[in-house]
């Protein structure tokens, strides 16, 4: 597998600029952990922080917990039940999840794989405007 690049650009809000750049093999655990020094230096404002999760719907709350807990590699229903218990501190039902996640499939937010027994989601990837030309005959 060839090397990957990727560059973080955050603006806080005293003005500040914090780039951080990481090259070569890129795992989910260490974007995670990237993930996490920038919460450290104080997060970066997100559209559904947790006085907006709060506003949300049980399914808007699942899909936005997948979005920021799971942006990269699968997961399961399981996973994603422990973390929506743990970020809202409120309990879901694991058939609830598993229902939410079937509807995000079928809306072609997420991809599954797997039989019934060991099924795994993924977000779906977007291609950008560049991989879409290259994509176009």
């Amino acid at each position: 597998m060839p090397a990957r690049r990727v560059k973080i650009n955050i603006n806080d809000e005293e003005g500040n600029k914090i780039t951080i750049s990481f090259e070569g093999r890129i795992t989910r655990n260490k974007v995670l952990q990237v993930l996490d020094f920038v919460e450290l230096l104080g997060g970066v404002p997100v559209s559904g922080d947790e006085k907006a999760l709060n506003d949300l719907s049980k399914f808007d709350k699942v899909q936005n917990i997948i979005e920021r807990k799971f942006p990269i590699g699968w997961f399961t229903s399981q996973e994603v039940m422990v973390a929506y218990e743990d970020a809202l501190d409120e309990p879901i039902g694991l058939s609830t999840v598993s229902t939410y996640l079937s509807r995000l499939v079928e809306k072609g937010v997420l991809v599954k794989s797997g039989s019934v027994a060991e099924r795994r989601y993924k977000l779906k990837r977007s291609l950008t405007p560049h991989e879409e030309q290259r994509v176009r005959p």
